[in-house]
């Protein structure tokens, strides 16, 4: 997965030749469907900015930021509607991409002077965020063989395709992660372990100081994740022309390799380094509570066709109604210092 999704020449996320977002790409983010989702959250940031005290400077982060819709989006918002939180903000763009960073630049050519595609100083004060990035770290995956937990290794078969053969576990950390989340697999049952959550929630902690980590994604609690009910070969999937990719071994490097988070970790890991979970909601919610009806009449008033109105309202649908992108995702707030 590493490789496939990593690898400096062939890897998905490093490729130049792809186009990863957007209608004509693998996958739509909710950035992409509605400027409503970076509008409503400039709006919650600014929130949180007067709860920080209103720093003279503060520093916003947003781990892989794709192609810079976001990052345009709140900025914007800023400018025009919150000129004391945009005066104060340095805003931190960190992409593993280089195409995607230069179709970034081009988007937010006018903030230049305010943005930095590189990883952020240590922060004083200010804001972590990321949209759909934890579930593209690479994970182990296990698997129950009738007394024995093993791992899943990827091998070659005589015809030259790549196959999933079981092995001993490649850490101890794996055990430890079992006993911790109390992961007791049924026979046969496979399941998926980001131990690179850990590792990535260290370094925010490094660096943020004083302020929120904020995280958008798919996952579950780890009782509902783990079920072999509900997921008896885990979460593991490939996307390619937002359609499903049965076997993700297929043609590593042409799509889109993601698993489904989990959220105990996520709570648990970032309260060992110190930060304390202050709202954790499905996606829908949380933009309701945080002003989206407010930014919705705010779009609509300023729409000058029929066609601009309807663009807004679809986006609208696509953020709140049930059975929606947004309903899927989840959004959790942790605070520090």
């Amino acid at each position: 997965m590493s490789a496939a999704l990593y690898d400096p020449g062939q890897g998905y996320y490093k490729r130049s030749d792809l186009k990863r977002w957007g209608k004509q790409g693998d996958y739509r983010t909710s950035p992409e469907r509605s400027e409503l989702f970076s509008a409503t959250f400039a709006r919650y940031f600014a929130k949180l900015y007067d709860e920080l005290e209103q720093p003279p400077e503060w520093i916003l982060v947003e781990a892989g930021g794709g192609d810079g819709r976001f990052a345009a989006g709140v900025l914007r918002s800023f400018r025009d509607r919150f000129p004391r939180v945009f005066d104060a903000t340095r805003y931190y763009m960190v992409e593993v991409s280089e195409s995607a960073r230069e179709e970034a630049k081009e988007r937010v050519v006018e903030f230049l002077d305010h943005i930095r595609f590189e990883e952020p100083p240590r922060i004083a004060h200010g804001i972590y965020f990321s949209n759909e990035l934890l579930d593209a770290f690479p994970v182990h995956r296990l698997i129950q063989e009738e007394d024995e937990l093993a791992e899943l290794y990827v091998d070659v078969d005589e015809n030259g395709n790549f196959i999933s053969i079981p092995g001993p576990l490649s850490t101890p950390s794996l055990e430890d992660f079992c006993r911790e989340y109390s992961l007791e697999l049924e026979d046969n049952q496979i399941v998926e372990i980001n131990l690179e959550i850990d590792a990535w929630l260290a370094g925010v902690a490094e660096k943020l100081e004083s302020g929120y980590l904020i995280t958008v994604d798919y996952g579950a609690e780890s009782l509902d994740l783990y079920d072999i009910a509900l997921r008896p070969e885990g979460t593991l999937r490939g996307f390619s022309r937002h359609g499903f990719i049965d076997d993700v071994l297929a043609q590593p490097g042409d799509y889109d390799i993601t698993s489904s988070i989990n959220w105990t970790q996520v709570q648990a890991v970032g309260a060992r380094f110190g930060f304390a979970t202050i709202e954790f909601a499905p996606q829908d919610r949380f933009l309701m509570s945080a002003g989206l009806l407010e930014e919705l009449e705010r779009e609509l008033t300023r729409a000058t066709t029929a066609a601009d109105k309807l663009a807004v309202t679809t986006g609208a649908r696509e953020m709140i109604l049930p059975g929606g992108m947004a309903a899927s995702f989840q959004v959790l707030v942790q605070k520090r210092g």
